[in-house]
């Protein structure tokens, strides 16, 4: 039976969320599925992804093929990568140890970036919103300036007026 790691679409019309699952892959997209590993939401940003790494890679080493989009989703959850270091531990290039150690490094590394690039997005947004604030600010500094003016201008004619009649 030919298994496919792939995403099984959720959610309402307009904001999917999907299943990353292990499946038959002559069963429908939404159909029925061996196993489910994970959860993916593109709607978050940066994406929420959810995966069972190690379910993942006992797919992988049974023969399941992954999609395309769920190798890239692998992938950026390291899950290949888990996969090629036991690859390297069965055939004896290095040991369980190693293949932990070097697979942990990684995944600290890619936190980083992750939560670098959240750190960024939280500051552009701060940014964006400090300068619409700014630019409220300036809104409402010059409709009050222009409102001030013709107060005082009426007032002085309404003061020319009231001499005019004395006379």
């Amino acid at each position: 039976m030919p298994v496919k790691i792939r995403l099984q679409r959720h959610g309402k019309k307009g904001k999917p969320y999907y299943w990353i699952v292990a499946a038959d892959a002559r069963s429908k997209r939404d159909g029925k599925y061996l196993e489910k590993l994970g959860a993916y939401n593109p709607n978050t940003n940066p994406a929420t992804i959810e995966l069972n790494v190690d379910g993942a890679v006992k797919w992988l080493q049974n023969g399941a093929q992954p999609t395309d989009t769920a190798k890239n989703l692998l992938s950026y959850k390291g899950a290949l990568l888990k996969n090629h270091l036991a690859g390297g531990v069965r055939k004896g290039a290095l040991t369980e140890e190693q293949a932990e150690a070097k697979f942990a490094a990684w995944l600290e590394e890619k936190e980083g970036k992750v939560g670098a690039k959240a750190e960024g997005l939280a500051k552009a947004e701060a940014d964006a919103k400090a300068k619409a604030l700014d630019a409220e600010k300036a809104v409402n500094d010059a409709r009050i300036a222009a409102a001030a003016p013709v107060v005082e201008e009426e007032a002085p004619a309404e003061e020319a007026e009231a001499s005019n009649e004395e006379e």
